[in-house]
């Protein structure tokens, strides 16, 4: 968990820290000591309960997944507010447990991300939106990029989470991870008092997630990459797509690990499941796996074409280590795992236990893991690695003597000592939480912004200075660091070379391949000129399993009589929403239109015959459909027509889904009508 910092300051004094701590939002009310319940509709202030503002969602610059809200459409409705920033891997750890409440209480809660940030790069609203679709946030996210919602409620930490009942009082708040029971114990009992006090709105609503968007590309927010030279191999963590992409240093012949799927399961490539990988590290024939989401390590045996689970019981540890207890890999719980390295002619294994700000190791022939350096606490102190503290570490790589370590939260590149019976941490650049930016230059002048990848190659060490969108190289002897390559403003230009958010890094000769995370691909810089290219890779797709069948929720289903048409090469489909007046058709979203004909396959051409995206939408459309050949007099056919309208109550930001499907008989007759009608005129 971060502390408080104006998010685009680079520095905060330690009693600023404090002074801003005693302003949350559920000081000194009653109850405020140990489950943080707070009473009253309001904020305190210098110790004062104030009134909670009507306009408390105010301020933000964008809203993503829905349209802006009021305070007043969230009456009748139990809401949580989830104050997050992208960057936080606490906030990352809170949003499964608001999913799960969400599922639970789907038509009594609403969620709203309030993601405030703490890096200058997280301001961007268009970033922020990246990052909301690669986590699969479905609630809606009001971008407080100008701290304004935050300071009006006092916030001093990421995460922090407050309850409201459906009066808009303030029932429960508390930072940090791990609150899923007590959050559901609180809203529960919510529940329960407003259906009681029939205060409670269950009613249904909808928002259109950017996770539902169509999925093209083939790879999707790929985390990191190894390069394996003498093997000509290249493997990629095609994270968005849980599953890893192996194919030859130029690109081709891609082989697929993982079927797309989101879970933790063994066994062949084409069914083993994944959920968000990340690092890699291959010893051998056996490429090992930091599966970040499962909170597990996989071993990916490329002989036999199998992933089994190494480490890991696929549920995140919530306890910190301090110590250094040896326990099996498959009975031991581990927190975000998010890259690996290898020493050769070792069988050590090294993990950058983001979730932990720790790094662990594990013993390849035994598979016994356990802690190796970190006190957990989220900092940047060198020495002994039993006294040592990162934060965040989400890079490692090594020249055979030293773990090299990106130290993301604190935009720091660490050293730790491997030799000998000593090992020290070493900060090679970095100064603190809050000390980040974008400087050239050596040892403490040196400023990276969240950096997620390091790799070693040619004595020296290459940086994904990642919200910095550059690669930088740097001196680890002399501390020096430069930009190699980059402008600074994101883009996927290769020249001048832009990247967007790079995450990981691998040398394979003159060769420097960047997992170019929000650009979804794999770019290569020539160490030789510094050039740039984009990789191609081959005929490699999204999987199949993202490929979603249109559903249409909540349909009203019409019959019509038979209807006659005009012979014609294009079928034109006339369709009128009958749509209450009481709702309004949302135009924030397309209007999808699935036109088929049940037992009557190939009549439509091929282009047509999928779903259509009426953008923007209408409440009345005609939509040319064109046949594969031209109906004559006589020709007969069932036609259905789905169409999934996303409406609103004209008095509520608040939206649902309305389907309407028309199943008709049509015959083609000379005397036919030029278009199908469906619906009232």
């Amino acid at each position: 968990m971060s502390l408080l910092s104006k998010p685009w300051k680079q520095s905060v004094s330690a009693l600023a820290i404090a002074a801003l701590a005693a302003t949350a939002w559920w000081a000194a009310l009653p109850g405020a000591e140990g489950d943080r319940r707070t009473a009253g509709r309001g904020i305190v202030r210098n110790g004062e309960l104030q009134l909670l503002p009507s306009d408390l969602l105010d301020g933000g610059v964008a809203w993503i997944n829905s349209g802006p809200i009021k305070m007043q459409d969230l009456k009748g409705k139990i809401v949580v507010l989830d104050f997050w920033t992208y960057c936080c891997i606490n906030c990352h750890h809170v949003l499964p447990d608001l999913a799960k409440l969400e599922e639970k209480y789907k038509n009594q809660l609403v969620v709203i991300g309030v993601h405030t940030p703490k890096f200058p790069t997280e301001r961007d609203v268009k970033t922020v939106r990246q990052k909301v679709r690669e986590y699969g946030i479905r609630h809606p996210v009001v971008c407080d990029s100008d701290q304004i919602i935050w300071n009006r409620l006092g916030v001093n930490s990421w995460p922090t989470v407050g309850v409201l009942d459906p009066e808009g009082k303030v029932v429960f708040a508390t930072s940090g991870e791990g609150h899923l029971a007590e959050l559901d114990r609180v809203i529960g009992a919510e529940v329960e008092k407003a259906r009681a006090n029939k205060t409670l709105d269950e009613t249904p609503v909808k928002f259109f997630p950017e996770v539902e968007k169509p999925d093209e590309t083939p790879l999707l927010f790929p985390g990191k990459v190894v390069a394996d030279e003498v093997g000509n191999r290249l493997f990629v963590a095609d994270t968005g797509h849980n599953r890893i992409v192996m194919t030859d240093l130029s690109g081709k012949t891609p082989v697929l690990i993982g079927s797309g799927s989101t879970g933790l399961t063994d066994g062949a490539f084409e069914k083993a499941e994944f959920h968000r990988p990340q690092g890699m590290a291959l010893v051998g024939d056996v490429l090992y796996v930091a599966d970040t989401e499962n909170h597990a390590i996989r071993a990916v045996n490329l002989t036999t074409k199998t992933v089994t689970t190494v480490a890991g019981t696929g549920e995140q540890s919530r306890r910190v280590e301090h110590v250094g207890p040896a326990s099996p890999g498959k009975r031991t719980a581990l927190n975000s795992p998010w890259d690996l390295a290898h020493v050769a002619n070792s069988r050590i294994l090294y993990i950058a236990m983001a979730g932990s700000h720790q790094i662990w190791h594990m013993d390849l022939e035994t598979d016994v893991i356990g802690l190796w350096a970190g006190t957990g606490h989220e900092n940047i102190v060198d020495g002994p690695i039993g006294a040592a503290a990162f934060a965040q570490p989400s890079g490692l790589t090594t020249d055979g003597h030293h773990l090299f370590v990106a130290d993301s939260e604190v935009s720091a590149i660490r050293s730790i000592s491997l030799g000998g019976g000593k090992h020290n941490v070493v900060s090679i650049v970095g100064e603190g939480l809050f000390e980040f930016g974008d400087v050239d230059g050596r040892g403490a002048e040196v400023r990276l912004q969240h950096c997620l990848g390091v790799a070693f190659g040619a004595g020296k060490l290459f940086i994904a200075d990642t919200y910095n969108n550059k690669v930088k190289i740097c001196d680890p002897k002399t501390r020096s660091v430069k930009t190699l390559v980059g402008t600074g403003k994101a883009g996927d230009s290769n020249s001048p070379a832009q990247f967007s958010q790079p995450g990981g890094l691998s040398v394979a000769g003159k060769a420097l391949y960047v997992a170019d995370t929000n650009n979804h691909q794999i770019r290569v810089v020539n160490l030789a000129d510094d050039a740039v290219r984009t990789l191609a890779l081959g005929d490699l797709s999204p999987p199949a399993v993202r490929r979603k069948k249109m559903s249409f929720p909540n349909a009203t289903t019409f019959k019509p009589k038979e209807a006659h048409v005009a012979p014609a090469k294009i079928l034109n489909v006339q369709v009128n929403l009958p749509i209450d007046e009481a709702f309004v058709l949302n135009e924030e979203g397309a209007l999808p239109v699935l036109v088929e004909t049940p037992g009557h396959a190939g009549i439509i051409a091929a282009k047509d015959s999928g779903v259509h995206k009426l953008e923007p939408p209408s409440m009345r459309f005609t939509l040319p459909v064109e046949l594969s050949s031209p109906m004559k007099e006589g020709d007969a056919l069932n036609l259905k027509v789905s169409v999934q309208a996303f409406v609103c109550n004209k008095g509520s930001k608040f939206c649902t889904i309305k389907s309407f499907i028309w199943e008709v008989a049509v015959t083609v007759a000379e005397d036919g009508k030029e278009a199908l009608v469906l619906g009232a005129e």
